[in-house]
């Protein structure tokens, strides 16, 4: 019952919050754009000369289509998903592996949380967007999985070294030394009184690794250096950009990727702010939440 009610007023809080609210507005209308719009497109669009080069916007063709004949909107609605897809995926592992290793190194301690502090260390000091480019320069067929696997074992780290910090932090609060003498082991305290104390946290992470994999893909994409044999955000931007759609005044080619990154990263970072709001004690205080 009493879980029942902190759901409910968790749920009342962040109606409350104007950047939660907004932040889902705009990330959920992207979501489902880019999952179930599939649906309702044919493959057949998006081949080449499948229709007139350089139509503008129309009603068989919303977004008119690119310099090889293909429809734009069908492009957009894939290249969504599939970074979409990327950003769940990178952002995803990262978070996974960043919370293991931060609750075996906050929960232990002593040498084995020495050890993993410095390994967590070490990747931290390193340039992820330089490594990210090299390594992508050398691969000679990137594809949107490899890609997703190499920035979410670049991603962790960050992630390891705050879930680290809360478990420090709660395993030393009164209820885990009740648990403790109640005769609960150490896998029991991790699963059933302190990961549920830091889901909410975990979800302010799994938001800022999704963005920052999205960013990753879509500056690589607009430089050459992404996964050119997929259709995503950051592919659709450099070769709208690589065939002069600027100078030929194809706009409709190259402003709605960038209107579709603009809302995802903006919903995503307005949906980490409510949260923080929410959940952090200072902010709420200041916001009135």
């Amino acid at each position: 019952m009493k879980s029942d009610k902190s759901r409910t007023q968790h749920l009342k809080m962040l109606l409350r919050s104007k950047s939660f609210v907004a932040g889902i507005c705009m990330f959920v209308p992207m979501l489902l754009l880019g999952f179930l719009g599939p649906l309702f497109i044919s493959p057949d669009r998006i081949k080449i000369l499948a229709y007139p080069k350089e139509l503008p916007p129309s009603l068989e063709n919303p977004l008119g289509t690119d310099i090889i004949g293909r429809d734009i909107l069908a492009q957009l609605i894939l290249s969504l998903r599939l970074s979409l897809l990327l950003g769940i995926f990178a952002g995803g592992i990262g978070i996974a592996i960043g919370t293991i290793i931060g609750f075996i190194a906050g929960y232990k301690g002593g040498l084995i949380d020495d050890a993993l502090r410095n390994i967590t260390d070490i990747f931290l000091v390193i340039p992820t967007w330089c490594f990210v480019v090299v390594i992508s320069a050398y691969i000679a067929r990137l594809t949107v999985p490899m890609l997703a696997l190499l920035l979410a074992s670049l991603s962790w780290p960050g992630t390891a070294r705050r879930i680290r910090s809360q478990v420090m932090s709660l395993r030393e609060r009164p209820f885990i030394d009740l648990a403790r003498i109640s005769g609960e082991r150490d896998t029991e305290i991790i699963f059933k009184e302190i990961l549920p104390n830091l889901l909410p946290y975990l979800g302010m992470c799994f938001a800022g690794a999704m963005t920052g994999a999205m960013m990753a893909e879509v500056g690589l994409g607009i430089i050459g250096l992404g996964p050119e044999e997929s259709c995503t955000l950051g592919i659709m931007i450099h070769w709208a950009t690589y065939y002069g759609a600027i100078v030929k005044g194809l706009w409709w080619w190259l402003l709605p990727p960038i209107i579709c990154i603009i809302f995802v990263f903006l919903g995503l970072n307005l949906i980490n702010i409510g949260l923080d709001e929410i959940y952090n004690p200072r902010l709420r205080k200041v916001t009135g939440l």
